[in-house]
């Protein structure tokens, strides 16, 4: 499938989840990812059987190409991926409900409690960069760069901002209506953390979603409105939002696969991760998928959206599975 195709495949995501239906992809180049079924050992495997997935909206679409793919290959093999943000998601790979966990964030060591009173042990795979992309509407025609002052006197707990003139005098005395994904989500403890120095602290009043694509929706059909999600979704709705450029006190700086890889789109940048149960490793098609996600993941990866790592460190990450 077409770079375009995959990009709206992002836009779509959690009716297809819902529906438990795919929507195939290849490279950018139109050609195809790798195929296990080439493998003498993989030609004489027949794999069945269901992968569980949940977790981050983020990382969901990642996972979903992958299982696109991968299913192809392994018709028998069933890979449903639930959207439950990156902290409900951990509430069930914890207790040892799924196979694979999306997280937009690394695991907290109270979740790595839980797991160990539940006996569950888990390896984590980095797969991928993002960065957290802040969103007005295409209408709105006066903000295009946000400090990071005037971004925590905006999001903290105790902002008294209700207008846009509240943040700078020459901007219109229009309310705002503020957009954020759930607060089971990692995009927003990773936000919080960033720009208020505290995770989940957050103002009351904002409209929260753990589908990034209601947040699209809302910011997109308002020009006074404001969020923010993972960079894959503005890529993918870039005719309806705008992103807002982050100043740090060195320069304002878009967010761009280019800035998100080297690093200079500050403070919002950061690695996500998929972690499996152990215990899953011992499914036949679980360690395939895994196996097949990390030798298709420089190709894929960018087909969503996100930054992909480098090839070598995919490599080195198969021998994890090892």
């Amino acid at each position: 499938m077409k770079k375009t195709s995959l990009r709206i495949m992002v836009s779509t995501l959690a009716i297809t989840m819902m529906a438990g239906v795919f929507v195939g992809c290849g490279n950018k180049d139109g050609g195809e990812v790798k195929n296990n079924t080439n493998n003498n050992a993989a030609q004489t495997q027949k794999l069945s059987g269901t992968i569980q997935a949940d977790g981050s909206s983020t990382v969901g679409p990642i996972t979903e190409a992958m299982a696109e793919e991968f299913v192809k290959d392994y018709p028998d093999v069933q890979i449903p991926v639930a959207i439950s943000g990156t902290g409900g998601g951990f509430k069930r790979f914890v207790v040892g409900e799924t196979d694979v966990q999306n997280a937009s964030r690394p695991i907290k060591e109270e979740e790595k409690k839980k797991a160990a009173e539940n006996g569950v042990e888990m390896t984590e795979f980095k797969v991928a960069y993002d960065g957290i992309t802040i969103c007005v509407s295409k209408e709105n025609t006066f903000v295009d760069t946000l400090t990071v002052a005037e971004l925590n006197k905006m999001w903290a707990p105790d902002s008294t901002v209700k207008t846009w003139k509240d943040i700078r005098p020459e901007w219109p005395a229009d309310p705002i209506k503020f957009y954020t994904p759930g607060p089971d989500s990692g995009t927003f403890e990773f936000f919080t953390e960033a720009i208020n120095k505290k995770a989940k602290a957050m103002r009351p009043d904002v409209n929260p979603s753990e589908d990034d694509n209601t947040l699209v929706q809302g910011i997109g059909g308002d020009k006074n409105a404001i969020g923010f999600f993972g960079f894959a979704y503005y890529e993918a709705n870039q005719n309806k939002l705008k992103a807002v450029k982050v100043d740090t006190g060195t320069g304002a700086v878009e967010p761009s696969l280019n800035t998100i890889k080297d690093g200079s789109y500050k403070p919002l940048s950061r690695p996500i991760f998929v972690y499996v149960n152990n215990k899953s490793f011992s499914k036949p098609e679980v360690k395939e998928f895994i196996k097949f996600y990390l030798e298709n993941a420089a190709q894929i990866v960018p087909e969503i959206g996100e930054v992909a790592l480098p090839e070598a460190e995919y490599k080195d990450q198969l021998n994890k599975i090892k």
